[in-house]
């Protein structure tokens, strides 16, 4: 006798968890994208001395790394809402980190602007890295939805 064998079809829950690991690898490449404007601007974008104001939008490269700013709160916020729906706490724990942590990124960069500090910029850096080792850990822990 002759054996079929089909692959099964993704549970609803493992089709969503997909669906995380597939946002946070967007959010990982959009995040490595707002670092390189970031650094192109710390090294091209003209910086008053410390403690005067940048304003928010003096340099074109500057804006750039503003409106990515904003796409990068628009999906973490799309990731929190997909993990909500899943059964993972790990889903729903990183995706929440992920958003504060860009949104503490937001901050600091809005702090940035208004005085120029090395404070503000290491808080830029490190809110960075939380978010990005929050979207990895979904990239390495949550299923792919492949069989």
């Amino acid at each position: 006798m002759s054996e079929t064998r089909t692959a099964a079809a993704p549970t609803p829950t493992a089709a969503k968890l997909a669906r995380v690991r597939s946002q946070s690898m967007g959010l990982v490449f959009m995040l490595i994208i707002q670092f390189i404007l970031g650094i192109i601007y710390n090294l091209y974008g003209s910086m008053p001395a410390d403690g005067k104001s940048i304003g928010l939008f003096s340099n074109g490269w500057l804006i750039v790394h503003e409106i990515m700013g904003v796409l990068l709160l628009l999906a973490a916020i799309g990731l929190v809402a997909a993990s909500m729906g899943t059964s993972s706490g790990l889903a729903k724990a990183t995706s929440w980190i992920g958003l504060i942590g860009i949104i503490a990124a937001i901050g600091a960069g809005i702090g940035f602007t208004r005085s120029v500090g090395n404070g503000n910029s290491l808080g830029m850096s490190l809110a960075f890295a939380i978010a990005l080792a929050c979207y990895v850990i979904n990239l390495a822990r949550l299923p792919s939805g492949e069989s």
